[in-house]
């Protein structure tokens, strides 16, 4: 290694000094490998949140925030969402090439037979109130799997390790399917073989036993292109959450659970629920857009416009590019005889106000994927508290994806990061006074 690949580091109240590697990735920014600090030099590093600190090396995802690109598996985003479907997708971020036909038969095949649950599931349903959040169901219940297909959790078995990967894609959409027809009462409704992925979570969803249930082809369309655009983002919150609890080499059925709950957080997976609560706040107003516009642009107004502006992404979202044309078409479908029409006119008033504001572009404060799948979900029937249920089922795929990747790493180490302590100094237990 030389010189020009190390940072040196010189400790000034002793002269101690560090050479760093440096290590370079395939693509995106080098990263310095301070695994060293603590033996040679006794200090750790202070960086709150891991915002600066890489914890792993993968190859599933690629992400460029500066220039709003987002890749899988190097294929960028815009041609998967293009010439993909969301099971070619799975396919890719499990084996990191896009199948065959002849793979890709064989996959969907694998996926279309562990669609079904155990029976015994039916009744682990009965024993939530009939108001939980379908959230709080499907962490219940997905942690719960592992007590019911314990007999192929050796997580030290690749051939163990993909049937836990593809029995977790297979079941999601029926667990989610599940908790929402609980929560309404209706019975549950079996899969259906003949049917897509998509399809048949739709049918699991809103058919009834009285009236025949054909998914719309636009909406399954739709709805399959939020999975691929939600499969995957890197090393985000529940992701991490799944590698830090599987790094304890808990069986994938509990690490999912865990980042079903990190996903939960309305900071994460609840920014859709919380763009169509704020554009039903505007239309039930007596102001105007506009209003809204002038308390966002106010920075001693703590009002902030849902559905904006990205952490990582300093440009435009390249799911948002992706999925505002899908959006712009179902509401153009829908016309203004939808009983959400006031709903989705202000979301477009404010799309088209944000993209051309000054204010908006110069702090790239462009709608996200948030703004426009949220839209999207409403117009085909989805209630709020199924949305970040939604995000799960197509964010499933990545999480497990990374638990697999994690195993196989010879470097992954049980997660433990340190703490700055800024507590007590020792001290002596109180002794009783006379």
């Amino acid at each position: 290694m030389s010189k020009k690949d190390t940072v040196t580091l010189i400790d000034n109240s002793t002269g101690k000094e560090i050479e760093l590697p440096i290590l370079h990735p395939t693509n995106g920014i080098s990263t310095i490998d301070v695994r060293q600090l603590y033996r040679k030099l006794g200090y750790f590093t202070y960086d709150p949140g891991f915002l600066s600190t890489a914890s792993c090396h993968s190859s599933i995802t690629y992400l460029d925030g500066l220039n709003g690109e987002l890749q899988y598996g190097g294929y960028p985003i815009e041609q998967l969402a293009d010439h993909s479907n969301f099971l070619e997708v799975c396919y890719l971020l499990l084996e990191g090439e896009l199948p065959t036909k002849e793979e890709f038969a064989e996959f969907k095949t694998i996926i279309t037979e562990h669609t079904m649950l155990h029976e015994a599931l039916k009744r682990f349903y009965s024993g939530f109130r009939r108001d939980a959040h379908p959230m709080a169901i499907m962490v219940g219940v997905v942690g719960a799997l592992s007590a019911f297909y314990h007999d192929e959790i050796d997580i030290h078995d690749p051939k163990h390790r993909m049937i836990a990967a593809h029995q977790l894609i297979a079941k999601m959409p029926t667990i989610a399917a599940w908790s929402y027809r609980y929560s309404h009462g209706l019975p549950f409704e079996y899969p259906r073989n003949h049917l897509d992925y998509a399809s048949n979570f739709l049918h699991m969803m809103f058919s009834l036993p009285t009236v025949a249930y054909v998914p719309d082809p636009v909406f399954v369309k739709a709805l399959d292109l939020i999975f691929i655009l939600h499969a995957d983002h890197e090393q985000n919150a529940s992701t991490s959450t799944v590698r830090l609890t599987g790094s304890s080499e808990a069986n994938p059925f509990a690490a999912i659970s865990a980042g079903i709950a990190s996903l939960w957080g309305p900071a994460h997976g609840g920014a859709n629920e919380a763009v169509i609560r704020m554009l039903t706040d505007i239309v039930e107003s007596d102001n105007d857009v506009e209003y809204y516009i002038e308390r966002a642009k106010n920075k001693d107004d703590r009002f902030r416009l849902m559905g904006f502006g990205h952490r990582i992404y300093k440009n435009y979202d390249p799911r948002a590019r992706i999925i505002r044309k899908t959006c712009h078409e179902l509401l153009t479908g829908l016309g203004s005889s939808n009983e959400y029409s006031d709903l989705f006119k202000a979301a477009m008033e404010l799309e088209q106000i944000a993209l051309e504001d000054e204010y908006f572009i110069s702090r790239n404060l462009y709608p996200n994927v948030d703004f426009y799948s949220g839209i999207i979900l409403l117009a085909m029937g989805v209630p709020l508290n199924m949305f970040t249920v939604i995000f799960a089922v197509a964010r499933t795929v990545g999480w497990v994806s990374h638990w697999d990747e994690m195993i196989q790493d010879p470097e992954s180490r049980i997660g433990r990061p340190r703490q700055l302590y800024v507590g007590a100094l020792p001290r002596d237990y109180p002794k009783d006074s006379d």
